[in-house]
């Protein structure tokens, strides 16, 4: 099983109980996502005027799962990369 986090972790009510559980998931069975164009991060400053998610914001949902899980988004951006890289089978 695969987990895919989309921008719902950045949701101040409805992300509370996805940031409490994100750390349990296995590093190399999670991989973050953006569900574009819907489900816009509600914690994104500036809000852009389209109000259409698009995959430039995978950096903000990454440093949100980052945060919930206790690490560096570097270290978060690397594994998740490595997963999703895993599982298409991508070089």
């Amino acid at each position: 099983c695969h987990i895919g986090i989309t921008g719902w972790i950045c949701d101040e009510r409805r992300g509370l109980h996805l940031r409490e559980l994100v750390g349990l998931i296995p590093p190399d069975r999670l991989m973050i996502e953006t569900d574009a164009p819907y489900l816009l991060p509600r914690d994104l400053v500036p809000k852009p005027s389209h109000r259409r998610n698009e995959p430039m914001y995978l950096p903000h949902v990454c440093a949100a799962v980052a945060a919930a899980r206790g690490e560096e988004v570097a270290l978060t951006a690397a594994t998740t990369t490595a997963t999703a890289r895993a599982f298409f089978a991508l070089d």
